[in-house]
């Protein structure tokens, strides 16, 4: 098992879905990285030499990945949240904040159903 950025990663995949298993690496950005390393796509990670691993960590440690890049986001977020902009408060409510309906649905963010029960009727 090869071990780039902190993250194990495992070594019977394909080195293209082997990089997605790190926090900010996708598709597209494991490919440039691999291209970068100049090692092949469809090589496993099993088949990877430590001449590739090295180029590998040396090609990712130019990016903002896993610790750094959460560390960003959640900063990012509180900033919204700090001043009070329509996303801030959706975020603070708990609530899609990119023009969902949240009559039906949204369960995600909202969380599990709270019943409300009736009103019970006034006896005569």
């Amino acid at each position: 098992m090869a071990r780039i950025a902190g993250v194990d990663i495992p070594k019977n995949k394909r080195g293209v879905i082997a990089l997605t298993y790190i926090f900010g690496i996708g598709n597209s950005r494991a490919k440039e990285i691999l291209e970068k390393a100049q090692v092949s796509e469809d090589k496993k990670v099993q088949e990877w030499n430590d001449d590739e691993i090295s180029a590998i960590r040396e090609a990712v440690s130019y990016l903002k990945i896993e610790g750094e890049l959460r560390s960003e986001i959640s900063l990012n977020i509180k900033r919204l949240m700090d001043i009070g902009c329509y996303r801030g408060i959706r975020h603070r409510a708990g609530l899609p904040l990119r023009g969902q309906r949240t009559k039906n649905n949204s369960r995600t963010r909202k969380g599990k159903r709270k019943t409300v029960a009736n009103k019970k009727k006034a006896t005569k």
